[in-house]
């Protein structure tokens, strides 16, 4: 008989889940849960549930990018412009399969970034991951002091 081995989490898990569509008319947007859980010392917390939209993506990509990190930044969703245009017979950048795929892709990109060692210093995650509202009259680009 083989000895059942309880599985180890993964000392960083990220999930972008339930996307909802709040707002209205041209002020629609959606509004993803980002649920955090980690036992990494450099984070000061363990568990994170907050909620972000792509813009808020966009700027961590960004953050990331343009700050002097030596970090490959991978691409995030395409912005889907032919998807915001007038008259389309559906509905564009709300329609359930268009938000599942990018769901997918943002989970996706903030792992990958979340996973890279020099990322994990660096303030903007932290925020990102941590605080909950991206408060830009606060925030101050660098590395987290330990």
């Amino acid at each position: 008989m083989l000895n059942a081995v309880p599985s180890k989490d993964p000392a960083l898990q990220i999930e972008v889940t339930s996307p909802e569509i709040r707002g209205i008319g041209s002020k629609r947007y959606v509004d993803y849960t980002v649920k955090v859980k980690t036992t990494l010392p450099v984070f000061s917390q363990h568990e994170s549930v907050i909620h972000r939209r792509y813009s808020d993506f966009e700027w961590l990509h960004n953050e990331l990018e343009s700050a002097d990190t030596k970090i490959a930044v991978p691409h995030l969703p395409d912005k889907a412009w032919q998807r915001q245009l007038p008259f389309r017979k559906d509905n564009g950048l709300f329609q359930d399969d268009f938000i599942e795929e990018r769901r997918q892709g943002l989970e996706a990109f903030i792992n990958k970034i979340a996973a890279h060692p020099l990322a994990q210093n660096e303030r903007a995650l932290h925020v990102f991951l941590f605080e909950p509202e991206i408060d830009l009259t606060k925030y101050v680009r660098g590395k987290i002091k330990k």
